[in-house]
């Protein structure tokens, strides 16, 4: 069912760049809206628009309780997932558990009570994991094994099994929709993966070559918006048609790397972290084996042409910077 009629949003994870994208896009959207974005970080650089409200706060069930009362919201975006690579990269996993697992939970019993019209939960598509044994293209019934290699992953995982659960079993009351986007690169998203395409001289392993998907954080936020108005109750992956291979990426920007033995790989990523840049260790399975997205379903609901960059304009956009 589209949602037309919205006055207004609550967006938590506002500090993100990603967020503060989708706000600009959600306010040209629908004009008569107002945006409560809330965060636990410190932010500036918002849109100098009086219908955006910035809310610092902690993510506690008293200070949702109390926001969810105070404003009659029509739609909630989760984007404010918290990584151990983020913010805070000494989150302890039972910490991490608590603010993505709990705080999600929360924010729908929330959402249900309130009679929100619409939820957004946005995952990620490591999730699923990088195995030798995937197959070609993961589809959204797909098992979600990241946490069995690499345990640090598993906040992530049970937040999206719980609002997976969640949706099926209160899609007769509320509209929820889970999106499962591929590696999100751009000006305003700096990840890991972006991070190591675009640093020199990083380990580059020999005898593997995976293929890798991104997405503009231009269209990631337009499909957020998107799915929003248009997008019915169900689970998304979030993928272009496109996907380069490893080597074909560094090669294409002409940044040196060091190809290294698989079983070297590993080894030289900790000297890496020890002295350059952060590689979280899941990461290394992603430069080994696939975990390429299937975007049929997503596909159904969207318009031709509606992402705008190719891989190689993203590529090229994070290689400027």
């Amino acid at each position: 069912m589209a949602l037309t009629n919205v006055n207004s949003i609550l967006m938590i994870g506002m500090a993100g760049g990603l967020a503060k994208i989708t706000a600009g896009l959600l306010l040209k959207t629908y004009p008569e809206a107002t945006i409560v974005g809330v965060d636990s970080r410190e932010s500036d650089q918002f849109l100098k628009d009086g219908r955006l409200k910035y809310q610092r706060m902690k993510y506690t069930r008293s200070n949702f309780e109390k926001l969810f009362r105070n404003n009659k919201f029509d739609a909630v975006l989760h984007l404010g997932r918290i990584s151990h690579t983020q913010a805070n990269p000494r989150a302890h996993l039972a910490e991490r558990l608590d603010l993505n697992v709990m705080g999600t939970n929360r924010i729908l019993e929330l959402s249900l009570h309130f009679e929100i019209k619409k939820v957004i939960i946005l995952s990620t598509y490591h999730v699923y994991g990088a195995y030798a044994d995937n197959p070609i293209f993961l589809k959204e019934d797909s098992i979600l094994r990241a946490s069995l290699n690499h345990p640090e992953l598993r906040d992530v995982v049970e937040m999206d099994q719980l609002a997976s659960n969640w949706m099926w079993k209160y899609q007769h009351q509320i509209e929820t929709i889970i999106l499962r986007p591929c590696s999100i690169i751009g000006p305003q998203i700096r990840n890991a993966m972006a991070q190591y395409l675009v640093t020199k001289y990083v380990p580059v392993p020999m005898d593997y070559n995976p293929m890798l998907q991104f997405i503009h954080e231009y269209d990631m936020a337009n499909t957020l918006v998107h799915a929003l108005k248009y997008i019915p109750t169900g689970i998304y992956n979030v993928a272009t048609n496109e996907s380069m291979s490893l080597h074909e990426i560094k090669d294409y920007m002409n940044i040196p790397y060091i190809p290294v033995p698989v079983f070297l790989l590993e080894q030289v990523a900790k000297v890496i972290n020890q002295t350059f840049w952060s590689v979280p260790d899941y990461l290394i399975d992603y430069l080994k084996y696939p975990c390429i997205l299937s975007n049929t379903e997503l596909k159904k609901h969207l318009p031709p042409n509606f992402f705008k960059f190719s891989t190689r304009e993203i590529l090229n956009l994070i290689k400027q910077d």
